[in-house]
């Protein structure tokens, strides 16, 4: 797996912290100095960090379990769904909705909505209705597709959360550490590293910053579903050579 090296990291501007005044004092191991008023991140141990939850979140994909991806803040948005799209990875960027994981049944009766709406106008069903109530059903569809649509494919819980921002996601954090699902996360200086799993100590204000760190770990997963494709393949070829042995030796 490809790493990430401190030059990387510095020119992504990975190091720049917040104000000390704004800073959390969990975030102290991971704070190599104060420049002009402003934390900077030791890019070192960052490095390290990025490398164990990289390669944690590689196992997790390479098992065949999904990762959420978590962020609703503006300049993570359109990197996150790029991301996450091609690697086929569950990922929420608008509102979090409440009780999105420990109220996961209620979420998936939504989803199941949308299908319901979609099959209505296959088979007949919106033919029947009026204009007024096919629009308050189109409304119905874009509204939860906007919301749920990123994570229609989400049948089951996820078996790993990645945020960025555990404060202003600390509801998505809660959740995930209620149901004891592993968290990932982009902490910068002001906020709690210990709530999560995976602390990956950056600055997840900054896009170039994000682009960086979540381009990295979705690389690593990227590889873990080829390695686990790989294997299957090796699998069925190899049952394939045994059960076509098997049937020379009974012709013979």
């Amino acid at each position: 797996m490809s790493k990430v090296d401190f030059k990387e990291l510095l020119e992504a501007g990975v190091h720049f912290g917040h104000l000390k005044r704004k800073w959390d004092p969990s975030m102290a191991p991971y704070i190599f100095d104060e420049k002009k008023g402003i934390h900077v991140i030791d890019l070192n141990k960052t490095a390290v960090k990025l490398s164990e939850a990289a390669d944690a979140m590689k196992q997790i994909a390479k098992s065949g379990k999904k990762i959420l991806f978590v962020s609703t803040k503006k300049q993570a948005k359109e990197i996150l769904e790029n991301n996450c799209k091609a690697i086929n990875m569950p990922f929420v960027t608008e509102r979090w909705p409440g009780g999105m994981l420990t109220n996961f049944a209620t979420i998936r009766k939504a989803i199941r909505k949308m299908g319901a709406i979609d099959k209505m106008k296959t088979d007949g069903t919106f033919d029947t209705m009026s204009k007024r109530e096919r629009l308050q059903f189109e409304r119905q569809r874009a509204k939860l597709d906007k919301n749920l649509g990123s994570i229609a494919e989400l049948t089951r819980l996820p078996a790993a959360i990645f945020i960025i921002d555990v404060k202003k996601e600390h509801i998505a954090v809660a959740e995930a550490r209620k149901l004891n699902i592993p968290t990932f996360a982009m902490v910068d200086t002001n906020s709690n590293p210990n709530v999560v799993d995976f602390p990956i100590p950056s600055n997840d204000d900054a896009s170039k910053s994000i682009d960086l760190i979540v381009s990295t770990v979705c690389n690593a997963i990227k590889e873990g579903l080829e390695e686990r494709k790989a294997s299957k393949d090796k699998t069925k070829t190899t049952e394939t050579k045994v059960e076509e042995t098997a049937d020379q030796e009974t012709e013979a």
